[in-house]
């Protein structure tokens, strides 16, 4: 199904944008999605609220391109390859499109580099083109340009640069985007994408042709049970981060880690069958994941009296 955003994305080039009105288009991008992880939460300064919704709008429409199952592969890479060229012309200076309108007063004031954009483009360009991933590396080679320079753009917004808060930031950002896949095996099968290591599938039994169906059995939970199990380290990987930072952005950064780590919880509450049901966030969920969020301030060492994974 065509996604209405990225559809008419391109097209509002034909009218003159105020910065107001392109913050605003940003704005509305970011609240018609649903996400895992709060976007630009109330829990974020007000000021810098508007600089990430940017950020989500150039990176939100340049995935839906991606997926837009109705459109050839050669439109779809032809629509980011504009997306990019307006990337560059933003960072000359120029900008017609509401996105990018806003995206220059964010690079501008935040001293946001190209490269962590250009990365965000590679992966959706990646996404058209490449819908299986033999090892385990290859994977974490794509989550590089994937899920990494959102958090470091983010990072940057809030006057970081330190490269060590950046690894912290890339190991959260990865497990995030590992979640994702695991929640979404079910819906990756519609777009013939398996974003699980082929290595790992042969190493446990399954078989492309056993997902084709929706199969699982005891090689697929033993499977799944090890991926999820990897990444819950790596988001221990990370857990330093949000202590480390500033108390501006510290509860969005927990409420990010929670509600990953939730996602693996209810993952594994299914005995991971993903495909009868996609586990997602309901509201009582996100209650729960904000109260731990207030009251829990080390993430490195909560739960592992019990399991390290445990949100229960």
């Amino acid at each position: 199904m065509e996604n209405p955003v990225a559809v008419d994305a391109l097209e509002h080039t034909t009218r003159q944008y105020t910065l107001d009105e392109a913050f605003a288009f940003c704005a509305n991008v970011t609240v018609s999605h649903y996400e895992n992880f709060p976007v630009a939460s109330l829990f974020l300064p007000e000021e810098k609220r508007p600089y990430i919704q940017a950020i989500y709008a150039f990176s939100r429409i340049a995935d839906d391109f991606a997926d837009e199952s109705a459109v050839s592969a050669d439109k779809r890479l032809a629509n980011l390859q504009q997306w990019d060229d307006m990337l560059t012309q933003c960072y000359q200076g120029e900008a017609s499109h509401p996105v990018f309108i806003a995206l220059r007063e964010t690079i501008a004031r935040q001293s946001i580099p190209i490269e962590p954009l250009r990365d965000l483009l590679t992966a959706f360009k990646r996404d058209v083109t490449q819908s299986r991933y033999e090892s385990f590396n290859d994977l974490m080679s794509y989550c590089t340009c994937s899920a990494n320079p959102v958090g470091r753009i983010v990072l940057m917004i809030f006057g970081y640069h330190d490269e060590h808060m950046f690894e912290l930031s890339d190991s959260i950002c990865t497990a995030l985007q590992l979640a994702n896949f695991w929640q979404d095996v079910a819906v990756d099968l519609g777009k013939d994408r398996l974003y699980i290591p082929l290595e790992d599938v042969r190493r446990f039994g399954y078989s492309e042709g056993k997902w084709r169906k929706g199969v699982v059995d005891d090689s697929f939970r033993d499977l799944m049970g090890f991926e999820v199990e990897r990444t819950r380290e790596m988001f221990y990987a990370g857990a330093e981060l949000p202590s480390i930072v500033g108390s501006d952005l510290q509860v969005e950064l927990r409420l990010v880690w929670f509600g990953g780590m939730k996602i693996l919880k209810m993952i594994s509450r299914a005995k991971y069958d993903v495909f009868r049901k996609r586990p997602s966030l309901t509201f009582p969920n996100k209650v729960m994941v904000l109260v731990r969020t207030l009251i829990t301030s080390d993430l490195s060492r909560y739960g592992r009296k019990r399991k390290p994974w445990d949100l229960t």
